[in-house]
């Protein structure tokens, strides 16, 4: 007896059975079958096996059946893409079946299967749906339309499926209009730069006709769309406020915050002395509280919303803060939400309620919004100055329960009242002293410190009670031993005479025996302060503060206006615009620069090619360290060169660097690129430089200075369109635009600063990072008038490239550094390699041919360019304007083979064959190099200048 019985069995499984029952002349038992196996697919179980056979069952009538069948050949189409071929001729054939759900059905299907085979077919089934005489097959298509665009966009527009959508905005159905609103949007988003959604007034009419008889969607569409649009003049916007304003009455809130974001617009364009500006400020006000008695998430999202529409109009909810006060069973985030509002909506008027609350909020029991709550009064205090008395008493009394995380908070927000109201509630310090040994929060021990340094002359025993927090220096925070040795210096420079001893403990404890380099940095300047002018240490360390103001929380106007426009949306409930959190949105365009030549924003940049170097031996980039790091520690005053530096010392500073002289050059040197650059660091001569380094600088550095201090554009030369850098609201306000460009022999910077904020802008400088190529401003930023509000100003920066050198990926990726009177910001951008590509670049024929021999055939790297459609000898003109010079051109069997050189600027060769086929639009390209990780950026060169 064998064993053969147990692998054996009569059973032929769960598949073989639904096979046999999909092929059941039963239409019930058929039903059942498919039934089965979308039940199946559903709990994740792999029934793509029975794809012939599902589909057979799609010519059926029974609409049940059609829809199971259908959802089935959605989700597996993707992953057999040539039986879905088979059910092309049902689709075709069920889009001009007689029952309009059939035909809707249909057309909605093949828009879900992301299938490219099966696209081509749609085209005609779709353009007939498009102008059917249902508007339910017409609204399904429009929508179809916008998921076509998402697999293959050319085709949508080749077959002029756009221009029907835009016709659909004129439709009589209400729906057709609202989902063709919506398909119009969608493929916008995508397309930002397109004017797909042209509206005037005519267009801007038939969406508020519609608007009142489409779905709670279909409004919100329609709303959102309308948020786009800038009217002519104060008498159209009060139109459209006046037929929007009853959305608010709507019972989904979302609508309700669409209406809201419409009307919050258009009310910019109203005069204030309107009598309807009045009347709609108040009609706004109470489906905002309405919302307030959702559930809590919803609840949340309105306060994050409120929280936006109050710091741009307060005047909307002023009477209406009772709404805000907490309820015992709200959840955290709903309280934490509604104390910032109550704080915004403050005001002399309704103060004492306020403060009444707050006072009953310290007493709750979850800790989190207890310290909310206490902090909340001091914000109160410093906003509302009449406040400010009865605010101090309330905290007094809080801090007499000895709750320890409510004294702790009370003593931070009392420190904050001190600065705004100096040498007025000075008399509640003892009490405050009193609670000094319960002070375990580095925040409040920080603040408790400040304010006995700040009024050291008012406390008898401020020397006792600095003393006390020395002993254990080392184990407090950072923020705390700042604070110390500020504090001790305060009281040395009040009273000299009895605490030099403390004074020399605290200094010696920061310097010598501290290894954070904050507080170590600040330790010497004191201590040289102290030791070289006393006088000028006390006008500096006991200078009069500014005073704070209760403002500083509030978003920066340019990103509140933003926002504004996002109401109802995740950007305002997270508070950042839609470029913060989500790739490709809305707002500001991220450009990643990997495939074209240009220049733009490169926050995050992708890897690109390595460094290139020299012939012989090649030189090595020094790589990439703590770029932050030493961005941050850039010095940005702006150069004082007066004359142009020699050429030769900026080239020794080139060889030091690539020997590892790095940042120490670079901050005690002249930031101009001049010869104390090189100086001091043991560089070496030119003779002992690598060779790449040698080449002379293309134009030499002695005519940098003769283009009028980088101020004013010359004309002629083609540049890359300019892409935004720096956004405005990540600069606050400043936004800058820029390209390179190279005329006559000189790199340029090309910039529009933009000021978009409400303050003016002067003090610029400009710094870049070490880099793969040595780039750096050859002349100081001269921006020789202030820039004010809504300005904006052109400047050519030329660059030079005997900076400091530092691989980078990608490798053509430049980090900058810009500085005026309100900050310092930093963003990269990157460079056309054909920048570095000099005047000099033509190779001699003999050396070329020895040269080629001469590289290595692993250096050698070959691509394809792709729809070309030139001869070679206007492929030749069109890459000498880039610097690319043909050496030779050879037929061969009907084949142009064009031989070619460059040179960039640091030395290194690039060497290349160009193959062009008469009627062949593919070119071969072929590049060897020393440094083959240039090959890259070479060939995005080749491929931007024979296609611009």
């Amino acid at each position: 007896m064998t064993d053969s019985k147990y692998f054996t069995t009569t059973k032929k499984g769960e598949i073989f059975e639904l096979k046999a029952e999909l092929n059941s002349d039963k239409k019930e038992k058929k039903k059942e079958a498919v039934k089965k196996v979308i039940a199946s697919m559903t709990v994740g179980k792999d029934v793509s096996a029975l794809f012939p056979d599902v589909v057979n069952c799609m010519q059926t009538d029974n609409l049940e059946l059609k829809k199971l069948v259908y959802l089935y050949l959605m989700n597996y189409a993707k992953s057999q893409p040539d039986m879905a071929i088979m059910a092309v001729n049902t689709f075709v054939k069920d889009c001009e079946d007689p029952n309009p759900l059939i035909r809707a059905l249909a057309v909605r299907t093949m828009g879900c299967i992301r299938v490219d085979k099966i696209t081509e077919y749609l085209c005609e089934p779709l353009r007939k749906c498009l102008k059917d005489e249902d508007p339910y097959v017409r609204k399904t298509a429009a929508v179809c339309v916008a998921k076509l665009h998402d697999i293959n966009a050319q085709l949508v527009e080749d077959q002029g499926f756009l221009d029907t959508l835009k016709d659909l905005i004129s439709d009589s159905n209400p729906m057709v209009v609202a989902n063709a609103v919506a398909a119009l949007s969608e493929i916008a988003e995508s397309h930002p730069n397109s004017n797909l959604l042209d509206l005037n007034p005519q267009t801007i009419n038939k969406l508020l006709t519609a608007l009142n008889e489409c779905t709670e969607w279909g409004q919100i569409f329609i709303l959102d769309c309308l948020a786009n649009y800038t009217p002519r003049d104060d008498r159209e916007s009060q139109s459209i406020c006046e037929r929007v304003t009853p959305r608010l009455s709507h019972a989904n809130s979302a609508v309700v915050l669409s209406a809201v974001k419409v009307l919050m617009k258009f009310m910019e364009m109203l005069p204030k002395d309107l009598d309807y500006y009045g009347t709609l400020l108040k009609k706004l006000a109470p489906p905002l509280v309405t919302l307030l008695s959702a559930e809590p998430e919803l609840q949340y999202v309105a306060l994050r919303n409120i929280n936006l529409i109050v710091q741009r109009r307060p005047e909307i909810l002023k009477h209406e803060m009772k709404v805000f006060f907490v309820k015992y069973n709200d959840p955290i985030y709903v309280k934490l939400e509604k104390l910032d509002i109550m704080i915004r909506l403050a005001s002399q008027a309704n103060i004492a309620q306020v403060l009444a609350e707050l006072k009953e909020y310290a007493t709750e029991v979850d800790v989190d919004f207890v310290r909310k709550a206490v902090r909340a009064i001091g914000r109160c205090a410093i906003k509302v100055e009449q406040s400010a008395e009865r605010c101090v008493s309330t905290l007094l009394d809080l801090i007499q329960t000895k709750v320890n995380y409510v004294v702790q908070e009370a003593i931070v927000v009392i420190k904050d009242i001190f600065r705004k109201y100096p040498n007025k509630y000075e008399s509640v310090i003892a009490t405050l002293c009193e609670n000094l040994d319960s002070l375990d929060e580095p925040e409040a021990r920080a603040a408790m410190i400040w304010i006995v340094g700040e009024y050291a002359e008012r406390i008898d025993n401020a020397d006792e009670l600095l003393e006390s927090f020395l002993e254990g220096f080392h184990d407090e925070s950072t923020q705390v031993q700042l604070q110390l040795l500020t504090a001790i210096v305060k009281l040395f420079l009040k009273k000299p005479t009895e605490t030099q001893e403390l004074v020399q403990q605290v200094l010696s404890l920061a310097t010598q025996d501290s290894d954070n380099p904050d507080l170590r940095d600040r330790g010497y300047i004191y201590w040289r302060l102290l030791s070289t002018d006393p006088v000028a240490a006390k006008e500096v360390v006991l200078a009069e503060k500014p005073l704070i103001s209760e403002e500083t929380d509030l978003i920066e106007p340019t990103l509140l206006e933003e926002l504004i426009c996002h109401i109802g949306t995740l950007a305002s409930v997270y508070h950042k615009p839609p470029s913060a959190f989500v790739e490709g949105s809305r707002g500001v365009q991220h450009k990643r620069i990997t495939g074209s030549v240009g220049s733009g924003e490169s926050e995050s940049p992708e890897t690109g090619s390595a460094a290139g170097a020299s012939e012989a031996p090649p030189a090595v980039i020094p790589s990439q360290g703590d770029l932050l790091g030493d961005l941050l520690n850039l010095d940005l005053t702006p150069p004082t060169t007066t004359g142009p530096p020699p050429p030769t010392s900026g080239m020794q500073m080139g060889a030091m660097d690539l020997l590892g002289g790095g940042l120490d050059s670079l901050l005690g040197g002249d930031l101009g690129g001049n010869a104390a650059m090189g100086t001091g660091f043991g560089a070496p001569t030119p003779a002992a430089m690598p060779a790449s380094f040698n080449a002379p600088v293309s134009g030499g550095l002695d005519d940098l200075f003769d283009l009028g201090g980088g101020v004013g554009i010359p004309t002629g030369v083609n540049s890359a369109p300019k892409t935004i850098w720096l956004p405005a609201m990540k600069a606050k306000g400043l936004e800058i635009t820029g390209t390179f460009a190279r005329r006559a022999g000189v790199i340029q910077m090309e910039m529009t600063l933009n000021n978009k904020a409400m303050s003016i802008m002067t003090d610029f400088a400009i710094q870049f990072n070490r880099n793969s190529f040595g780039l750096a401003p050859a002349g100081p930023l001269q921006i020789l008038t202030p820039l004010g509000p809504n300005q904006s100003i052109e400047v050519a920066l030329p660059l030079s490239t005997v900076g400091p050198v530092m691989k980078m990926e990608p490798l053509n990726n430049l980090q900058v550094a810009v500085k005026n009177n309100i900050d310092v910001f930093y963003f990269s951008c990157q460079y056309p390699i054909n920048m570095l590509f000099v005047e000099d670049g033509k190779m001699e024929r003999q050396v070329f041919l020895a040269t080629w021999k001469d590289i290595p055939n692993d250096n050698e790297s070959q691509f394809q360019i792709k729809d070309c459609h030139l001869n070679s000898d206007a492929a030749s003109n069109k890459l000498q304007g880039s610097n690319i010079f043909t050496i030779a051109k050879r037929t061969v069997e009907g084949q142009d083979m064009l031989y070619q050189s460059m040179k960039l600027s640091n030395g290194i060769w690039v060497l290349a064959e160009l193959r062009v086929q008469a009627g062949n639009p593919n070119y071969t390209v072929s590049l060897k190099c020393r440094a083959p990780e240039v090959s890259q950026c070479v060939f995005q060169t080749y491929e931007a200048a024979l296609k611009n």
